[in-house]
């Protein structure tokens, strides 16, 4: 791309219920009607989610913006699914926008397990070479037809710079909290490492809240509403954000991953983290923490090389 799109503004989110979701799930799918409906713990940002019975899962986008991924899991992850080594959410049914709710929205089958997170991870290293293999799966799927970067995956799988406003801003407000020289240097060199321009499958948003473990190992993959085809880097940005050095080393090794595309990777966790150690100046709490710490991986990794 040979500009910076527009992020625009922060998404007005609608409110949503399971008073409105039992609503929906009656007008729509009575054959559905009679399960309970409750709220999913940690439901995330982008969806708010359901579980639908025991068994599945109501998914229904908080904003417009994130209402625009919708049609493209509906039409995609059927397709991605027997190609991958891991379970993802599969689109069971197909809602549709009512008098109460605005947006389409999606009914997937429940998946097991727990977020993950450092202290669940029983071999971190197994757990890095295992979602490599996934992502390189991923990556051999045809590209052909698959949705391009754009506001439905906030650009994932684009140039870097479309997040340059939001790292210079960030970048402002840290002066004299952090290494700002050091930043700079690491996202110039992000900047500056060029892409082939072939088009592969990533899935966008490989954050520790969208990898599912089961029994301390990597169960499932999910929350493909920021997937495209286009640079993967974007997708080795949990190297920094989640994996151990050793872990890295080897999810690194298994991707087969060159050093223009780590580079990318390391900003893409870059602009990220730098974002959020900016928001959460001077607070204290899990959030900043994790903030300082990602960023110190990424420091400590452009320092050393591992």
């Amino acid at each position: 791309m040979n500009s910076i799109p527009d992020l625009g503004p922060v998404p007005q989110r609608v409110t949503v219920d399971a008073h409105l979701v039992r609503r929906l799930i009656a007008g729509q799918f009575p054959q559905w009607a009679g399960l309970p409906v409750r709220p999913v713990s940690q439901g995330g940002w982008d969806n708010f989610t359901f579980h639908l019975g025991d068994e599945m899962l109501a998914r229904l986008p908080s904003a417009s913006e994130y209402a625009l991924a919708v049609d493209k899991e509906q039409r995609w992850l059927p397709a991605l699914a027997p190609r991958l080594p891991l379970p993802i959410p599969v689109p069971l049914a197909h809602g549709k926008p009512g008098a109460e709710y605005p947006f389409s929205w999606s009914v997937h089958r429940w998946l097991d397990g727990e977020p993950a997170s450092p202290d669940r991870i029983s071999d971190p290293v197994r757990l890095a070479v295992d979602l490599a293999g996934f992502l390189a799966a991923l990556q051999d799927v045809d590209p052909a037809g698959g949705p391009q970067p754009g506001k439905h995956n906030w650009f994932r799988g684009a140039t870097l710079r479309t997040y340059e406003p939001v790292v210079q801003r960030a970048l402002t407000a840290l002066d004299g909290h952090v290494d700002v020289a050091l930043a700079r240097e690491i996202w110039k060199t992000a900047l500056d490492a060029r892409w082939d321009g072939r088009d592969v499958w990533f899935h966008g948003d490989v954050a520790p809240g969208n990898l599912l473990l089961g029994a301390g190992e990597l169960a499932a993959v999910i929350d493909f509403g920021t997937c495209g085809v286009g640079d993967p880097s974007c997708d080795t940005a949990i190297a920094w954000t989640l994996l151990t050095a050793d872990g890295r080393q080897a999810f690194r090794e298994r991707l087969s991953v060159d050093d223009e595309t780590w580079a990318r990777g390391r900003g893409w966790a870059l602009w990220k983290t730098l974002a959020d150690c900016a928001r959460t100046l001077g607070r204290a709490g899990e959030e900043a923490v994790n903030a300082r710490r990602v960023l110190a991986e990424v420091f400590g990794e452009y320092r050393t090389g591992s």
